[in-house]
């Protein structure tokens, strides 16, 4: 059985970008969505994610470029900048710190503070009465093992029991074209952590997927891209990643580098029409399966 999972990132970034969610949604082209818990629509997108009971609603673990639930001079000084406030806002920035002259000690601060601000942000949406059917990461930073874990143990306290496998399957990269060649080599590279990733993921007892497919297309994902990854989808359980949002105001100051392309992948969506094979489910339902 061909089973996909439309899931949209950033659920809460923008009242733009929850819009586009809830109208997506409602035309039956997306089924899931991870939610941001410390970003400037995020209230709103609670009241519409406990509107629309039919959405699954996960938790985008946000560890770079965003701001922490938990304290940053007090509960994640390491994790956070105790003067900003804030995460680092890269991505590069957030590995240099984590894996750049490793020791013990420091290793054993990390994992503790990447553990207590998941549980934190999960906590805040779990508190507003939003159930939350699995959990991902901003960035995908959870595809690092040191990540991993902390993030794993978190949901699972929280009774969530399922995540995003954030690397992309060998087929989808074969059907995406247009892709930047320094992004499809990254996306190759760090398909490499693939195996590590499915033997934590089975130790914590949590499920997954078979693969994200999207993931080299973003900020690229169009028409053509969907219709030709969908035409080679296999068998199996796979995510589609998303980031839909109308391309307005709050979008260009979220800083986000996804400005027209979440328009263009709004359009996008509407080709899993063509393809009445495919089954439309949310991460709930692969909690059950």
């Amino acid at each position: 059985m061909h089973r996909l999972i439309v899931n949209a990132d950033d659920f809460g970034l923008t009242g733009g970008v929850n819009r586009a969610i809830v109208e997506l949604h409602k035309a039956g082209l997306l089924t899931s969505a991870t939610l941001m818990a410390r970003a400037q629509a995020t209230d709103e997108a609670i009241e519409i994610a406990l509107a629309t009971p039919t959405l699954g609603v996960g938790c985008h673990v946000v560890l770079v470029d965003g701001d922490p639930a938990l304290s940053a001079t007090l509960d994640v000084p390491h994790l956070a900048d105790p003067i900003t406030g804030r995460f680092r806002d890269s991505l590069g920035g957030f590995l240099l710190w984590l894996y750049g002259g490793r020791n013990g000690v420091r290793q054993e601060a990390a994992a503790r503070e990447i553990e207590a601000e998941a549980a934190a942000q999960i906590g805040l949406l779990q508190k507003r009465g939003v159930r939350l059917t699995h959990i991902d990461t901003h960035k995908h930073t959870h595809m690092f093992p040191a990540v991993l874990r902390p993030v794993l143990r978190a949901a699972r306290k929280a009774g969530i029991g399922v995540v995003r496998n954030p690397f992309e399957p060998a087929w989808s990269l074969k059907a995406t074209p247009g892709a930047p060649l320094v992004r499809r080599t990254e996306v190759r590279l760090l398909r490499l952590l693939q195996g590590r990733f499915r033997r934590i993921v089975a130790e914590e007892g949590l499920k997954t997927t078979e693969g994200a497919v999207g993931v080299l297309a973003t900020g690229t994902l169009d028409a053509a891209t969907v219709s030709s990854l969908l035409a080679a989808m296999p068998a199996g359980t796979f995510e589609l990643v998303t980031h839909p949002g109308y391309n307005d105001g709050a979008l260009a100051e979220a800083h986000t580098r996804l400005l027209a392309s979440r328009e263009t992948e709004m359009r996008a969506l509407g080709e899993i029409r063509q393809f009445p094979g495919v089954e439309l489910v949310s991460f709930a339902e692969l909690s059950r399966l």
